[in-house]
């Protein structure tokens, strides 16, 4: 019993100081996911679509799938079918930053959370204001509101009655049938931006569970996450420019989490990058522009923690649709 007891403190321990939000290695192409304030930065309707799997090699490790989309609230005038868009030769160039105007954004997440033997999922509608405080630069204030579950999955924990030699116990049996629980999630984000800068600061769970409903009575704790991003896009050439780019994380009393990158762009179509998250991983991205309605992106995540050891790093891969671009 006592050894059970243990192990289940240790496990929601673990979920509590480590890893309550998921991971994105590819932030610097999807800083909605990081700032609510990004939300309609682009004014056309964004959707993003994207999976994570970390850690592999772990039995049950950790995965993330999620949607979102994102758009502007304004009348844009009808694009006429032009036939040259289907047979222009040539790369596909990022689509333009418009700053200068004043704007209105929502938006919309769905998330799944899997770690280990927890559950979450998640979502989430937002809105983001967009004020222009230059002709070239925009401050957005954006807030997420959504529900959470989060749930313990049993049927991926194992437990042993030491005293009986018998696979189950009544102290576990009782915690596994009352841990789902719903909470409401609520961010917000402040989001300063151009067509080459970027400085955002956000956070998330900030009701934790104050306002929480369902069958479940275990407290699955969740913690304020807190996000400062910022980048400057440097032009090295017509055709070649560098993005250095930092991501910092932290929730208390995890450490300070640092992600350091450096991403390249070939004619605004191809990108390349790499990151370093200190004391985790090196991540090495790429991604390209398919056409103008869609594009493509994929991260490595090489481990140089412990975990090295055991585990074979961790992929991510998104797809963007651009409509109305």
């Amino acid at each position: 019993m006592r050894n059970i007891l243990i192990i289940i403190t240790i496990g929601i321990a673990t979920v509590t100081y480590g890893q309550q939000m998921p991971q994105f290695s590819q932030y610097l192409r999807n800083q909605y996911m990081v700032n609510p304030g990004a939300a309609g930065m682009y004014d056309f309707l964004d959707i993003t679509i994207g999976g994570r799997m970390q850690w592999l090699g772990f039995k049950n490790a950790p995965k993330t799938s999620y949607l979102y989309a994102s758009s502007v609230l304004s009348k844009r005038p009808k694009v006429k079918y032009n036939p040259s868009l289907r047979t222009s030769n040539g790369p596909i160039r990022n689509p333009e930053i418009k700053t200068g105007k004043l704007k209105h954004a929502v938006g919309g997440i769905l998330l799944a959370d899997e770690y280990g033997a927890y559950r979450q999922l998640k979502i989430a509608g937002t809105y983001a204001l967009h004020i222009p405080v230059a002709q070239n630069y925009n401050l957005s204030f954006g807030v997420n509101v959504g529900v959470s579950n989060r749930a313990f999955l049993k049927d991926r924990a194992q437990t042993l009655n030491m005293m009986t030699g018998v696979g189950t116990d009544p102290t576990y049996d009782t915690y596994s049938q009352q841990t789902n629980n719903n909470t409401m999630d609520v961010g917000a984000g402040v989001y300063f931006y151009s067509d080459r800068l970027f400085i955002g600061i956000a956070a998330d769970q900030l009701t934790r569970d104050y306002v929480s409903f369902g069958s479940g009575t275990v407290n699955f704790d969740p913690n304020m996450h807190f996000y400062a991003t910022a980048g400057y896009k440097i032009g090295l050439n017509d055709n070649l420019s560098l993005t250095p780019a930092v991501l910092v994380k932290y929730m208390g009393p995890a450490p300070l989490s640092i992600e350091g990158s450096l991403q390249f762009e070939y004619k605004e179509w191809l990108w390349m990058g790499l990151t370093y998250r200190n004391q985790d991983a090196i991540v090495a991205m790429a991604g390209l522009n398919i056409s103008r309605r869609f594009k493509l992106g994929y991260s490595f995540d090489y481990s140089v923690s412990k975990f090295n050891n055991y585990s074979s790093g961790g992929h991510e891969l998104i797809l963007g649709v651009m409509l109305g671009r």
